[in-house]
């Protein structure tokens, strides 16, 4: 396996028709397949790049920008964006065009945390990632820092250390009643 590896190395993308069986109640595609085909791609890029078997560890917010249509074609295009020691960051982008105008529309993106597992089920360190241009540069370092952000956040609302007169003000004017026992 190579040590270092160019996020081209791993990108996947892949076109699927939009089926009738997709569709929710309001006769759009279900977002719940959209996120099913997501979790797919990043699956692929983050094994391509690892060449090992990888599980999703998280998912960074997932903003539905466009509906997407029964008939369109949906195109999902994946890289790694960022590589720890045994995790990758997969950047997911969602497209759809509509067959008859051409029509193409940004429908969202969403960052997966992937592990990569070993035949054992342990994590297994996977390769860097090569920097090539301004945006490799970009896409890694934002992916750091959304990592550290999540880190700070997270400890800082751990039961143990939260303290509740801090945020007392904080909810004001928020649409909520507090009626502590």
């Amino acid at each position: 396996m190579k040590k270092f590896k160019s996020s081209r190395e791993s990108r996947v993308s892949i076109t699927e028709l939009m089926l009738p069986s997709h569709s929710n109640f309001g006769g759009k595609v279900h977002g719940g397949h959209i996120l099913n085909l997501m979790d797919q791609i990043a699956f692929a890029c983050a094994s391509k790049h690892s060449q090992s078997y990888c599980v999703t560890a998280s998912v960074n917010r997932v903003d539905f920008l466009n509906p997407i249509d029964v008939g369109e074609l949906v195109t999902l295009k994946a890289s790694i964006n960022y590589t720890g020691k045994t995790s990758m960051v997969v950047g997911v982008r969602v497209e759809s065009e509509n067959v008859t105008t051409g029509k193409v529309k940004h429908c969202n993106s969403s960052y997966f945390t992937m592990v990569a597992k070993g035949e054992d089920g342990k994590n297994k360190p996977v390769p860097g990632l090569i920097l090539k241009t301004k945006q490799d540069i970009r896409r890694f370092a934002r992916s750091k820092e959304r990592k550290q952000s999540a880190f700070k956040r997270d400890s800082k609302y751990e039961s143990n250390n939260f303290k509740v007169n801090e945020y007392l003000e904080f909810l004001q004017g928020e649409n909520v009643k507090m009626d502590f026992d």
